[in-house]
């Protein structure tokens, strides 16, 4: 019987975008459980409480349940990537690349990975060519000045961010 291949797809998701949605159905035709690992301390400052932003992927990733015979599951986490990798017995580690600008960055943790496991791969995804201008911090600057995101994102994560950040914003009437 074959190891089942493990493939692990950190960020923010602060919000989840097409782009992230891209990422993650390619994902699943290379590994038989992808799992969405959100990042619980990162420096970006998410702007999306933690739970609502598990809610939101959670929300997004039912229609894509058992679709290209990949189990997906999201969960948190706020340790190392490669201990959080280990832990769930993950192979390679999926990362989206939209830019030459991100590929430094992407880079350079890529080598640091690399040190601490050896044996866990990191697998880049090329972003595809109409979601490679989206990235979750311009789609909420523009939700915050009121402009419409309903382009780069679901209409579930739409409404979410006009309740969270649009002019008549209300942060506790984002959560229903």
């Amino acid at each position: 019987m074959a190891k089942e291949r493990v493939g692990v797809y950190p960020g923010t998701f602060d919000p989840i975008t097409f782009g992230h949605m891209d990422i993650i159905q390619r994902a699943c035709t290379l590994v038989d459980r992808l799992i969405i690992a959100v990042a619980a301390n990162d420096g970006k400052g998410p702007v999306i409480p933690l739970e609502d932003r598990i809610e939101l992927i959670r929300s997004e990733m039912a229609p894509l349940a058992g679709q290209d015979g990949a189990v997906i599951e999201v969960t948190i986490f706020e340790t190392l990537l490669v201990s959080f990798a280990e832990s769930v017995g993950a192979t390679c580690i999926v990362r989206g690349l939209r830019a030459l600008s991100d590929f430094e960055y992407e880079f350079q943790m890529t080598g640091m990975n690399a040190r601490l496991n050896p044996n866990i791969e990191t697998v880049f995804l090329m972003a595809s060519e109409r979601h490679q201008f989206i990235s979750s911090r311009l789609v909420k600057e523009i939700a915050r000045l009121g402009g419409d995101v309903s382009s780069f994102v679901s209409p579930n994560v739409h409404g979410y961010l006009e309740r969270l950040l649009g002019p008549d914003a209300d942060p506790e009437a984002a959560r229903s």
